[in-house]
């Protein structure tokens, strides 16, 4: 499910952003091709690195993001009941399904889905937040400062304050008023956090590191919810 430019969001009495398919899929497009520029000139020992994943190197990233596009509804739940709806194992599974013999290799495979628009749901803005994130979760350890454009990333934040989908956005986010000091982002309701829109979307999505960009007095509860996760 899209955004809906028929209901308001939640503690804001605002509509939510109302991005059409094909305005998301754009976004996904530039993003994706921005984040293989980026890995274009990567050394062997910088695919090896660490990453905002937990224990995926950048090159398991990189084939996730190729998986997440290359599989449809029906595939993706052959493969959830196959790992028994464990997602770390399907996950697993699906990253050694589509990562190249080499990293060169993998990324000309990540360049071959940078068009795509396949994807097991239409929860399209959830997609374009999948690359953001996991783009920031490569480019951050590996000292790349290229922030994604302020119309994809309200896009996100939007979608990720009123649903929790892949990540538990709209939990870490709940009796907070989020809002962003460079763009329209506003939402929720309660002790004020406030940043940029880049770095609320990436606390949303659980990434402890980009706290340290926000302020506010909802900061302790938002550091307290993502430590515990």
């Amino acid at each position: 499910m899209t955004p809906d430019e028929g209901r308001t969001d939640q503690g804001t009495g605002r509509r939510p952003a109302g991005r059409s398919d094909d305005e998301l899929w754009a976004f996904v497009r530039a993003e994706r091709a921005a984040l293989a520029e980026d890995l274009a000139g990567l050394t062997a020992e910088q695919w090896r690195h660490g990453t905002l994943c937990g224990e995926w190197d950048v090159e398991d990233v990189v084939a996730h993001l190729v998986a997440a596009a290359s599989t449809t509804r029906w595939a993706w739940l052959r493969s959830m009941v196959g790992a028994r709806f464990r997602p770390d194992v399907h996950n697993r599974r699906r990253i050694d399904e589509h990562r190249g013999g080499t990293p060169a290799a993998t990324l000309d495979r990540f360049r071959a889905v940078v068009g795509s628009t396949t994807a097991p749901s239409r929860d399209t803005a959830a997609y374009l937040g999948e690359v953001v994130v996991h783009a920031q979760d490569v480019r951050r350890p590996l000292g790349l400062t290229r922030v994604p454009g302020v119309a994809a990333l309200t896009a996100v934040a939007d979608f990720f304050a009123r649903r929790d989908f892949a990540v538990a956005s709209r939990t870490h986010a709940a009796g907070l008023t989020l809002e962003a000091d460079d763009g329209p982002f506003r939402a929720g309701e309660g002790p004020r956090v406030t940043g940029s829109t880049l770095a609320l979307v990436m606390a949303m999505a659980g990434r402890p590191a980009y706290l340290e960009e926000l302020d506010g007095p909802g900061v302790p509860l938002l550091r307290g919810r993502l430590s515990a996760a």
